[in-house]
């Protein structure tokens, strides 16, 4: 039986969908593993959107499905990536996350292996602080949470500005959005995605031994 580990990210102009295909990537590294990448509905409405070339950006994945709460519970893992809001996840993410209440009452995720990835504008505008206060969430779904260990090397790199966290992978974006992830950044993306894979399915397979 494989192992399935979901990605589901809310992005507006393309830094966290290019982030979370980079951690699908990872994780279908990991043999017998099923990897989905999903993302959550918009709620800004297209007037707005448009006005903020935010419509077009996002036409470049308007082909991947959206996530579903039955996919939720359906997975082994489930890996996260939202851009930052004034240190917070944003409100699509939020909306999402505020529809697993009879999920929470069922305790359908509990035990499952949770890990959440970021972008800001500036280098220091939250990154920690949106993915630690997302942990909250998981954690009261009786989540297991997973962040981003200095076994990958690109964490401690110090030759550039870049993103990469302990609690999780992250961009920088620049104000504009015009700093695409860089390399480093996509590769502990890679590493998040994989790790996450690789522990979920070891503790399947322990699973399945009890």
């Amino acid at each position: 039986m494989s192992t399935k580990v979901h990605v589901i990210f809310y992005s507006m102009y393309g830094h966290v969908w290019r982030m979370a295909e980079a951690v699908a990537a990872g994780a279908r590294e990991v043999g017998e593993v099923e990897v989905g990448l999903y993302q959550v509905s918009e709620l800004v409405p297209d007037a707005i959107l448009e006005q903020s070339g935010a419509k077009k950006a996002r036409a470049q994945f308007a082909q991947i499905p959206f996530a579903t709460l039955e996919q939720l519970s359906d997975a082994d893992a489930i890996i996260f990536g939202t851009p930052t809001r004034f240190g917070n996840m944003a409100a699509q993410m939020r909306n999402f996350l505020d529809q697993t209440g009879g999920l929470w009452m069922q305790g359908a995720l509990i035990n499952k292996i949770g890990s959440v990835f970021t972008s800001t504008a500036s280098q220091h505008g939250g990154q920690e602080t949106t993915i630690t206060s997302f942990h909250t969430t998981l954690l009261h779904h009786g989540m297991i949470v997973v962040g981003t260990p200095y076994s990958e090397p690109a964490l401690s790199n110090m030759d550039e500005i870049t993103g990469g966290t302990p609690y999780g992978a992250s961009t920088i974006t620049k104000a504009d959005g015009s700093r695409l992830p860089s390399e480093n950044e996509l590769k502990i993306a890679r590493f998040q995605g994989r790790h996450v894979a690789t522990l979920a399915k070891q503790f399947k397979a322990g699973a399945r031994v009890n």
